[in-house]
């Protein structure tokens, strides 16, 4: 994929609500994403269940959920980049 967004390459599962994300720019950063669970909108009430956040994959390098739920990759960059998640991958990060 040859892109200059900032879209989502891999992901790895770190524990409940917590992902490693290695996005297309070469940063890779842990994000908490358990504020999904306390959102009381109808689309992130699946989120309560953790089993649910964890049916998570990749759809043209955006976080997606089965209920159609997507993470927008740009915007979770800058989220990270804002919270000092993000730093530039080294080999010894990524498996």
């Amino acid at each position: 994929m040859t892109s200059s967004l900032p879209h989502i390459r891999r992901f790895e599962r770190l524990g409940p609500y917590r992902l490693r994300l290695w996005f297309f720019d070469g940063m890779v950063g842990d994000h908490d994403f358990s504020a999904l669970a306390k959102d009381p909108r109808g689309m992130a009430s699946p989120f309560r269940d953790p089993a649910f956040f964890d049916k998570v994959f990749l759809d043209f390098g955006a976080l997606t959920w089965p209920n159609g739920f997507d993470w927008c990759p740009d915007a979770l960059h800058a989220d990270m980049m804002a919270a000092g998640e993000l730093s530039l991958d080294d080999a010894g990060r990524e498996p």
